[in-house]
């Protein structure tokens, strides 16, 4: 029996105009945030990354397929990793859908992570997904956007994640049970799945100069998570729970 409150119509309508106020000032604040994010300054890509994709071998410059922009999304994918991270997994089930579009308003979607190529393209077609992914292994990339780090800055912390350092792996006595879940469904153990981070990167290209111009990480990705922002909408909201309540979309129904 639910223990939620209950009431008229006449309550419930009375509630939503309230309701209503505060989903318009926080439309009006994110419609802010996004004029702000798009006035920060842009930064020049010194570097000469290289990576591997369907096509062959890339520039930076490359993966925005002849358009202004390239949004990056740092997916937790690792070198020793056996399959992609199920939460970033789950925010890229959306990716086909509107990938086309983005590419209809001169801007590139793509994945990058730093397994070798040869495992994302096995994984992409076991998601059955089309959007580009491209690999930074063996580059500075991932490490450059604090969304991938070595075992040695791991046990020492000397690295940032979401703009903050991170704590060393060394004092760390056990990982959260949520953790070494997800590092077993990647068929690793937690430090080498904590190794990867997910994150997401805006890049333009104007007169032949790559500018880093926005990134964002952890909760920062929440507004990209497609499921979420329905799940946020439910009766019930996430109903997260204390564990892992989602899985690849090819494992629902499996033991």
């Amino acid at each position: 029996m639910t223990t939620h409150k209950t009431g008229t119509r006449a309550q419930w309508l009375k509630a939503r105009l309230e309701l209503i106020k505060a989903e318009k000032e926080l439309t009006r604040r994110s419609d802010e945030l996004a004029r702000q994010r798009q006035e920060l300054p842009w930064v020049p890509i010194n570097k000469g990354y290289r990576f591997e994709t369907d096509e062959g071998s890339a520039s930076l410059a490359d993966l925005f397929r002849g358009r202004s922009q390239l949004l990056v999304y740092h997916f937790m994918f690792g070198p020793d990793y056996a399959a992609g991270c199920p939460s970033c997994s789950m925010i890229a089930d959306g990716f086909n859908g509107f990938a086309i579009h983005l590419a209809n308003h001169d801007v590139t979607l793509t994945a990058v992570s730093r397994a070798p190529l040869a495992k994302l393209q096995a994984y992409k077609r076991r998601m059955g997904w089309t959007f580009p992914w491209a690999s930074s292994f063996g580059g500075d990339f991932n490490f450059d956007f604090s969304v991938g780090l070595t075992e040695q800055q791991q046990r020492e912390g000397t690295v940032e994640y979401n703009y903050q350092p991170s704590s060393p792996v060394a004092v760390v006595t056990s990982f959260p049970e949520t953790v070494a879940q997800f590092a077993a469904m990647c068929g690793t153990d937690a430090p080498t799945y904590m190794r990867e981070r997910p994150g997401m990167s805006a890049f333009v290209l104007e007169d032949g100069v790559v500018c880093h111009a926005y990134s964002t990480y952890a909760r920062g990705l929440d507004s990209l998570w497609g499921a979420y922002q329905w799940l946020d909408r439910a009766p019930k909201g996430r109903n997260e729970g204390d564990g892992v309540w989602w899985k690849r979309h090819d494992e629902y129904g499996k033991s």
